[in-house]
């Protein structure tokens, strides 16, 4: 039996309401729409600056309902011609930059694709000649090809390579003949026939030509050191030399002078280090 005074019992109930720990997908929806229409927006951007004229007229048309595709505008038959619209070939030939609808390809109307393939054709062309003269000197001053315009005493004063700088001719000192007198500028007979021929062989070409002067090192003891001034100029007397050989002064890129600072052998005071280097440089390196 209940008491009169007891108090009342309340039950209360809250209301649970899910979903609570997100906000829905609705923004990834439209944040993916405005990176798709973005990415839109920059590849028409990139293709009005990558197409000419003409190629946008054709893609314009393509996409007009209204407006027939034809082979002028479009740039072939069909949607594209079985082609690219960036097909340069194809647009050239049908449009109006060609005199024929199907010309030749000697006579084709070529744009700036066409026009660099050509450039570098020539541009090859030229290298591969350039390269074949070199070569061509080369033997002839190395007897390679069956005769040599020089004498067995003086083939021992010269090397010569092919490299990516051009033709390289070294004419050095032996021990028992030098080029030029001792510490001194004055060329010797051996020296005097060696440009003689050189000069001979680069006036066949028309290449511009590099002198460099290296000298043996020199006794450290030496209160004033000549290595460079002496190698300079030894450098500019063969470049005189080679200008009474007849070699145009114009065609002398740069005359150096490099003391003793490459020994071509690892003894620094060896005659062997006084040499010169006369170089026919490629016409891509002058």
């Amino acid at each position: 039996m209940a008491h009169a005074d007891s108090a009342p019992v309340i039950i209360k109930r809250k209301k649970v309401v899910g979903g609570g720990g997100h906000h829905g997908g609705a923004w990834k929806v439209a944040y993916a729409d405005f990176v798709t229409a973005m990415m839109a927006f920059f590849m028409l951007m990139w293709l009005l600056n990558a197409t000419t004229e003409k190629q946008r007229k054709g893609i314009a048309d393509y996409f007009n309902p209204t407006i027939p595709v034809n082979r002028v505008s479009g740039g072939g038959e069909g949607a594209f011609g079985g082609e690219s619209v960036f097909s340069e070939r194809i647009l050239a030939q049908t449009g109006t930059g060609a005199a024929q609808p199907s010309p030749t390809p000697e006579r084709q109307a070529r744009g700036t694709v066409g026009a660099q393939e050509s450039a570098d054709k020539k541009d090859d062309a030229q290298a591969q000649a350039e390269a074949q003269a070199l070569r061509e000197i080369e033997e002839l001053l190395n007897g390679k090809s069956g005769e040599t315009v020089f004498s067995e005493q003086l083939l021992r004063h010269i090397i010569t390579r092919l490299t990516d700088e051009g033709l390289i001719v070294e004419i050095f000192d032996l021990d028992e003949a030098p080029l030029f007198s001792a510490d001194g500028t004055e060329a010797m007979p051996v020296l005097d026939e060696l440009i003689a021929v050189i000069g001979e062989a680069f006036a066949i070409v028309k290449n511009e030509v590099s002198v460099s002067g290296y000298v043996s090192a020199r006794p450290v003891v030496l209160a004033e050191n000549p290595v460079w001034d002496l190698s300079t100029a030894r450098a500019h007397a063969v470049r005189r030399m080679l200008e009474a050989a007849g070699l145009s002064s114009d065609r002398f890129e740069r005359i150096s002078g490099y003391a003793d600072r490459k020994p071509a052998v690892s003894t620094p005071m060896a005659p062997r280090n006084n040499r010169l280097e006369l170089v026919l440089l490629r016409s891509d390196t002058s």
